[in-house]
C-alpha cells in the first residue's frame, strides 16, 4: 500500500468533522475521515476525483 500524505481541507476547523485527502501518489487520490484516521480510506483514480469535484462545484451532488 502506498504511503499517503494526508492533509486537511483549508475550509475545516479543528472542532468540526472533516475529511483529509492525500494527493501525493500520482495514480490514487485517498480520502479518509479525520476523526478516524486509522479506519479505511476511499481511494479514487484521479479522473474519478476530478469528475466528483466538478459535479460538486456545479451543484450536481
Amino acid at each position: 500500500m502506498p504511503d499517503f500524505d494526508y492533509r486537511k481541507s483549508s475550509y475545516s476547523d479543528q472542532a468540526a468533522e472533516c475529511v483529509e485527502i492525500a494527493t501525493n501518489v500520482p495514480t490514487t487520490i485517498a480520502i479518509r475521515d479525520s476523526k478516524n484516521p486509522d479506519d479505511i480510506s476511499l481511494q479514487l483514480r484521479p479522473p474519478t476525483w476530478a469528475f466528483f469535484q466538478t459535479a460538486l462545484l456545479e451543484g450536481k451532488l
